[in-house]
């Protein structure tokens, strides 16, 4: 109960500390706002929100103005793309997908204002439940990880890597394991981080810090949706006036329970590394459908199944800083970004994170989801109008600054090339079907199973046996044997065979 009260009052503190500071109100304005612009223009996505602000702020500013700035535009953009989804029925994000199901027939019924309000509500408590769920789960992870060393970083590191790519595949899993893996061998270049000799640079002094995390982020998320969007233009679409926006309370008390049940699946989907706030959504919509006495309204204008998925992707927003700040293993594609920004300013998250840090980004999560509540409803028709640009004005924008964030960072002409050069790569793998985040992913935690991985070797004069020997890295060789063996078509044949098996 002690130690309980302790985090309260550090919370407590933190979050005295932000709400004095008048420049937290500052970053969290701007950011928000970016991130619903991002977010309801379609095209654009959570994770380019917060690569670009990676780029601008991740180490020019204190950390604190840094994390404000980009959980800001993280919880903006998970909302934001709810206005194209329910005014044209165009996801914005690939997290509103599920939202436009009954959002769009709500607002050709003249009910998009109330749709709109709703979803604004619906965001901001599925992102509170999110945060909440961060301030309990994380403190019990990281006691009980305290007791990881480097046998069970370097198979943790490999199991996020394997997962991520087995849960983001749109096709073979294969493919996600590969962009992992290219991601994984990337992490390599550069000078040995226990030998400190240069590794693949080939001579080129720039590749002897390795694959700068920035212009990675920018390449890999970035240029494939502009080079995407400039090949399908469109103009600008009309919006029709959505009527008076206003959280409707009656039903927003009505759907509590389904309200309570989404949030609870989204942060659960969200803390599992690399899935991300679209499959969060979906997954509490087929939940919503499934379970609800009105199942067969979903879409065709349900309320329930509009905050089943609306308040899911929110929530999982929580869920995905679980698995970053604990393990180091970020639970989407926009914490993958947010993690770029981390080791940028030389924090390592994992169980050695300093907990005032943790406090923090609970303090920011609340006072974000708060400021995107009252700016959703009171500026809703400032993005209606921003909806109407054309994808021929704001995507050179938006390449201007994935440039100038590359640029930024490093100051030299060799990061733009890095940048471009993986963009390119990740567009052509985005037509080949492979997914990009688990690279993105096997790129940030390359470097964490590499060193913890040779570490192990080094102290147990090359016996592999100290992988099966302790409990926790035994535990965690098996959970990522068994997911590679899962994906055996004769494995999966002998377990559907099982399953058909009469008792």
């Amino acid at each position: 109960m002690e130690f309980v009260f302790s985090q309260l009052a550090g919370f407590g503190e933190a979050f005295v500390a932000l709400v004095i500071d008048p420049l937290t109100y500052v970053y969290l304005i701007v950011s928000v706002f970016l991130g619903i612009t991002f977010g309801a223009l379609p095209g654009l996505t959570a994770t380019l929100a917060v690569t670009i602000l990676t780029g601008f702020f991740g180490n020019k500013i204190p950390l604190d103005y840094s994390l404000i700035a980009l959980l800001g535009a993280y919880v903006g953009a998970i909302y934001g793309g709810s206005y194209p989804s329910i005014l044209l029925n165009i996801p914005g994000t690939a997290a509103s997908a599920a939202t436009a199901m009954d959002g769009h027939p709500l607002a050709k019924a003249g009910r998009g204002g109330e749709a709109l309000g709703l979803t604004t509500t619906a965001s901001f408590i599925g992102t509170l439940i999110g945060t909440v769920a961060l301030l309990i789960f994380v403190w019990v992870l990281l006691l009980i990880s305290q007791n990881i060393a480097s046998p069970e970083k370097a198979l943790l590191a490999l199991f996020g890597i394997l997962l991520s790519g087995t849960l983001m595949s749109e096709d073979l899993v294969i493919k996600g394991w590969i962009a992992g893996l290219i991601g994984l061998a990337m992490a390599m270049v550069g000078l040995d981080p226990l030998l400190s000799e240069p590794r693949y640079t080939f001579g080129w002094s720039y590749m002897l810090s390795g694959f700068q995390v920035v212009p990675v982020l920018m390449g890999a998320f970035a240029v494939p949706q502009i080079i995407d969007g400039m090949r399908h233009m469109e103009a600008g679409k009309l919006v029709a006036n959505p009527g008076r926006i206003l959280p409707n309370m009656a039903s927003i008390r009505r759907y509590l329970p389904t309200i309570s049940r989404s949030g609870v699946i989204g942060t659960g989907v969200g803390a599992l590394p690399g899935v991300g706030e679209d499959v969060a959504g979906w997954v509490s919509y087929g939940v919503g459908k499934s379970v609800s006495k009105e199942g067969h309204k979903f879409g065709k204008g349900s309320i329930e199944g509009l905050l089943s998925s609306e308040t899911a992707n929110n929530a999982c927003i929580g869920g995905a800083l679980i698995p970053l700040l604990v393990l180091g293993i970020p639970g989407s594609p926009p914490a993958a970004a947010l993690m770029g920004a981390f080791k940028i300013n030389n924090v390592i998250p994992g169980p050695t994170i300093d907990p005032a840090i943790i406090l923090r980004v609970v303090a920011i999560m609340v006072l974000a989801s708060f400021t995107m509540f009252i700016m959703g409803l009171f500026t809703a028709r400032v993005f209606i109008k921003i909806l109407r640009i054309p994808q021929t004005v704001f995507l050179p924008i938006v390449m201007v600054l994935t440039a100038i964030g590359s640029f930024s960072v490093g100051g030299g002409i060799n990061d733009l090339y890095l940048m471009l050069g993986v963009g390119i790569v990740a567009y052509f793998l985005n037509l080949l079907k492979y997914p990009i985040a688990p690279l993105v992913i096997g790129v940030i935690l390359g470097g964490l199973f590499d060193e913890t991985f040779r570490r192990s070797l080094l102290i147990s004069q090359g016996d592999l046996m100290v992988f099966v020997s302790r409990p926790g890295a035994a535990i965690l060789l098996l959970l990522n044997v068994s997911l590679i063996l899962s994906q055996f078509p004769a494995v999966q044949r002998g377990f559907r065979r099982l399953r058909r098996k009469p008792a």
